[in-house]
């Protein structure tokens, strides 16, 4: 046994570091749905940032109680760098999911368009899988961690092409109001950095789990 292995055994660790960080996936996780009434028939745009809003004040709040006690910890069950990134990782989700909701009222979107919809459910599919894999960094199972990252890596790259073809698309389109393109893209912009947050999260996982298998 290795001197740093030994000290890990004898030294007690701060395991529920691991119910931080899971609990912040599912606060991220609660966000989708409450951003996602935008596509409902006279949707409340303004009720739905509020809402967002008050759920990434809650996401802030872990956040804060992670570093507390990171500062307050000796041992941790991963390495303390490793906990921090993934802690504000998560929380970069939940900012532009945020940022998604306050788009939806500056930029006064009537409707969303079809690759919004499309954006949204990728969004929403990556925040369901990175809650499903979360408690593998606990309980170690590390292979099933990995294949749950590349699903998320998957995903991601679904998202950056239908930002590309719709703007593409928009741009190339002569019939289409300037002001279309920008709100267009701006949200789909926001949906698209969500995910690539999620896959963010994802990468650091996999970093994580090759250090310790």
């Amino acid at each position: 046994m290795s001197l740093q292995s030994m000290i890990n055994w004898l030294l007690p660790r701060e395991d529920h570091f691991y119910e931080y960080l899971e609990q912040q996936a599912r606060v991220a996780q609660q966000a989708i749905p409450v951003l996602g009434r935008f596509v409902e028939e006279g949707a409340d745009y303004v009720a739905i940032r509020e809402e967002v809003t008050r759920i990434e004040k809650e996401g802030d709040r872990i956040v804060d109680e992670v570093l507390k006690r990171l500062q307050d910890t000796f041992v941790t069950p991963i390495d303390r760098e490793d906990l921090q990134r993934l802690s504000k990782k998560i929380d970069d989700i939940l900012d532009y999911v945020n940022v998604t909701a306050r788009s939806l009222v500056i930029f006064a979107l009537q409707r969303p368009t079809e690759p919004m919809v499309r954006q949204l459910e990728v969004l929403k599919e990556s925040c369901d899988v990175l809650v499903e894999i979360m408690p593998c960094l606990r309980n170690k199972q590390y292979d099933t961690l990995i294949q749950g990252c590349q699903r998320i890596h998957g995903l991601e790259k679904k998202a950056d092409q239908i930002f590309r073809t719709e703007l593409s698309r928009l741009f190339h389109d002569p019939d289409v109001d300037a002001k279309d393109i920008l709100r267009a893209r701006e949200v789909l912009d926001h949906l698209e950095t969500a995910v690539d947050s999620c896959d963010a999260v994802a990468e650091t996982l996999m970093n994580v789990a090759v250090k310790h298998a």
